[in-house]
């Protein structure tokens, strides 16, 4: 029944939507009005949506963090991989490999490994004016006009569903306001930085409000490429534009629709030979390497080619090595309603619907020759080449209301999703006989293509596997919070959801030859919440939560034979406190949490780098439920501080503890033996913290003043592969900003803001991703975060 009713309401959903005009959509989230969205002065409440209706912060027993879009400006944010700097200390956000074409996000020590596949889910949701967006790819494009970006922390099951055991990322944007105005920016910065936005209210018209926004972001390669005509490596090119339309042609009835589009031209960070020979190994000679038939003999280390680099901790500014290096080119677009009818002063319905599309053009030749063994005469530098298509369709229903005493909110979801993937590993490069020199190979083969003759254009691809697949999802969910008349300071929140997954998927093709690899996953959940809320003074409010989650099971389109395994689920138990202090010029928020997740889902990586191999650059990973329970434990604070007018200091700290028991690798075990093996969570740092200060000065005799912003992040040392016991390094990011603001323009409230800002302001240099996979072989790998980058912009707002 309830299958069929969530169909019905989609069908009609998408009705509604067909007549009416297409323009644009902001979520219900999005009406808050912007002036409430984050602090604007001491005691300023700050609006958030985590409970899908209009709520105070300090009065919402989530643990939630907030980033405005004034903090987006001050620290100059352009996507979601500048908040990997680590604004939010438990917010974890990092390239899959090194590419900023996808995106790993993580809360709280749930952070996914390897999502970026057709069949595989994240454990953190990401969201876009309420709607979810499923895949990995895509995460990076610029991102429009924001209001807020909250950050809901813990399991977030029963409200947002499936795939939020770690939390929701919610990126809620700015609605039309049905009056003439916006702003313009434009702005340089070195390494050819240069950027442009538009965002445009126009004047209602007969009950319709338009928005337009239009974005561009360009930065070129921070590490070059030798090779004539190359791209280097992290580069990017990103353009979009949206327009949004709301109707409100009744009382009581608002209609927001949307369209958007963009690009992203993108190339991966750089891989850097740490270190050679690590453990000590006797160096083959090319000698021994003829006399064992090309291959390098047991036990021996290959030799190093004098061309190649090592850099121990350097970021190198240009590769020892040129490779063909195209942009990765990612294209989303989709098209979102947003229906809501006021039964009564006290009761809402509200229709979500969206279709959206992600395409991903994958090139990845980060490594050049430090990632594969060095044998004479042989090919090397992977080029990883990965073209995904997905598209996915989403329905979901609200009925938010009030009755005395008690507030609730009920609905049903539906989201279908298909997905498609192929990918072929060529090498691009081949070596000399005794490593001084290298050819760059053609991206076109002539003859039969195989696995050892094979380029990079349509037509000499050999594809190491195409799979696809399917999933379809469907839930019911109720949240009710009841105050009782005669305690008003208490309030229990209890909540559920039921959700029903399938999943289906071929695997098509492993290592160029044709299979019939198929999965079928169906599984039914049942995520309960309870909260215990109290209100000790108007500033003084605590609360105790148990909520569940879980992220779906799937299959492994890297594996041999499409495996699939069981999801992974969590039970959380934490208390809070937010509280105000001192005239309200003080805020602090606290919250400790223990997580226990069962059916951990683990991946094992096996990358052939062995160029004499006929499965050379061969990467197959499995992906196995952990046993027993992973221990995630953790605390966090947040700060802020209004001592005097005009001066605003932050920080926030998180601490996250966790043990994953030890799991079967099943590249290390045999018939006979099984080998149980450590593994680890990745881009989780015990310690994290940030902080920030925000000063400004009034000169001139109307609204103008000088604007000074300083923030900072530091995060521990992490691990970065789930199967090896190394850690990255810790990192202290700083940036800064100053303004000259609100410059008077005109008469008609024109204003200009001309600032001057740096992101990594003291150049720090860190290595955020190692592996020591290829310690017997070369040696370590990394990749740096990026250099200190700094521009001038100006903004025009009317």
């Amino acid at each position: 029944m309830i299958r069929h009713a969530i169909r019905l309401a989609a069908t009609c959903s998408i009705v509604a939507l067909a007549q009416m005009p297409v323009a644009a959509f902001a979520a219900d989230a999005a009406a808050a009005p912007e002036a409430a969205a984050a602090e604007s002065g001491e005691g300023a409440p700050i609006i958030v949506t985590a409970t899908k209706r209009e709520t105070d912060l300090q009065k919402t027993p989530i643990a939630i963090a907030v980033v405005s879009s004034a903090d987006l400006e001050k620290q100059h944010v352009q996507s979601l991989i500048d908040l990997a700097s680590g604004t939010v200390p438990s917010l974890r956000v990092a390239t899959f490999e090194a590419r900023q074409s996808a995106l790993t996000v993580g809360i709280r020590g749930i952070v996914p490994f390897d999502a970026n596949q057709t069949a595989r889910d994240q454990g953190v949701g990401v969201y876009l004016d309420g709607v979810y967006l499923g895949r990995q790819q895509g995460l990076n494009a610029a991102l429009f006009d924001v209001q807020r970006i909250e950050v809901l922390r813990g399991p977030q099951g029963t409200l947002f569903g499936r795939n939020t055991e770690g939390g929701a990322l919610s990126i809620v944007t700015k609605a039309p306001t049905g009056e003439f105005g916006g702003r313009v920016e434009a702005g340089i910065g070195n390494y050819g930085q240069r950027t442009g936005e538009a965002h445009i209210d126009l004047p209602e018209f007969n009950n319709i409000s338009i928005k337009v926004d239009g974005v561009y972001q360009h930065q070129d390669a921070t590490v070059k490429n030798p090779a004539a005509g190359q791209v280097g490596w992290n580069y990017y090119d990103r353009v979009g534009g949206r327009i949004q339309a709301q109707w409100k042609p009744v009382e009581g009835f608002t209609a927001n629709i949307s369209f958007d589009k963009s690009r992203d031209d993108n190339t991966p960070m750089y891989s850097q030979l740490i270190n050679y020979n690590p453990n000590n190994l006797p160096v083959a000679t090319l000698a021994q390497i003829a006399a064992n038939g090309g291959k390098l003999p047991s036990g021996y280390i290959a030799p190093l080619s004098p061309l190649v680099q090592v850099s121990g901790d350097k970021r190198m500014k240009t590769a020892d090595i040129g490779v063909p290096q195209q942009v990765s080119t990612d294209r989303t677009q989709g098209v979102m309603g947003n229906l809501s009818y006021d039964l009564n002063s006290d009761l809402t319905l509200r229709s979500i619907t969206a279709w959206r599309q992600v395409d991903t053009d994958q090139y990845d030749n980060s490594g050049g020759a430090h990632r594969t063994v060095f044998l004479p005469n042989t090919k090397f530098s992977r080029y990883s080449l990965s073209f995904l298509d997905q598209h996915q369709f989403s329905q979901e229903l609200q009925l938010v209301g009030s009755l005395p005493n008690l507030d609730f909110v009920a609905g049903g979801y539906y989201y279908n999703e298909h997905a498609s993937e192929n990918a072929a590993t060529p090498s691009s490069n081949q070596w000399n006989a005794d490593g001084t020199g290298y050819t760059t190979l053609s991206p076109n083969v002539t003859g039969t293509v195989s696995s050892s003759n094979q380029g990079w254009s349509d037509d000499s691809l050999f594809l190491q596997r195409d799979s696809h697949a399917k999933a379809e999802s469907l839930a019911a969910f109720a949240q009710a919070t009841y105050t009782p008349p005669m305690l008003d300071q208490l309030h229990l929140t209890v909540g559920a959801r039921y959700t029903h997954d399938k999943r289906d998927g071929t695997l098509d093709i492993v290592n160029g030859a044709a299979v019939d690899y198929g999965f079928h996953y169906s599984k039914d959940r049942f995520d309960p919440m309870v909260t215990l809320a109290y209100d000790a003074t108007q500033d003084l409010n605590f609360y105790a939560k148990y909520s569940t989650g879980y992220r779906a099971g799937g299959a492994n389109d890297r594996s041999q034979t499409f495996d699939a395994f069981g999801p992974e689920t969590v039970k959380s138990y934490e208390v809070g406190a937010k509280m105000m202090f001192l005239d309200r010029k003080v805020r602090l928020n606290l919250a400790g949490y223990i997580m226990d997740r069962d059916g951990t889902q683990v991946d094992f990586d096996n990358v052939n780098t062995d160029p004499s191999s006929p499965y050379f650059n061969l990467h197959t990973q499995e992906t196995t439920n952990a046993p027993g329970t992973t221990k995630i434990r953790g605390v966090e604070a947040e700060l802020n501080v209004h001592p005097i007018d005009n001066l605003s200091l932050g920080a926030s700290y998180a601490y996250t503890y966790t043990k994953v028991p030890k799991t079967l690798n099943p590249f290390l075990s045999t018939a006979t033996t099984s080998v149980y093996q450590n593994v680890f969570i990745v881009y989780t740092p015990k310690n994290a913290a940030s902080g920030f200060i925000d000063y400004s000065i009034p000169v001139g005799s109307r609204d103008e003043s000088v604007q000074f912003h300083l923030d900072a992040a530091y995060a521990g040392r992490q691990y970065s592969f789930e199967d090896e016991n190394v850690k990255a390094q810790s990192s202290f990011i700083v940036n800064g900003r100053i303004a000259l603001a609100d410059i008077p323009m005109s008469d008609n409230g024109t204003k200009l803001t001309v600032s001057v800002w740096s992101r990594n302001l003291l150049n720090e240099t860190h290595i955020y991703r190692l592996s020591y996979a290829n310690a017997n072989t070369l040696g370590a790998y990394g990749n740096f975060n990026p250099p200190r980058t700094f521009g001038v912009e100006g903004t025009v707002r009317f």
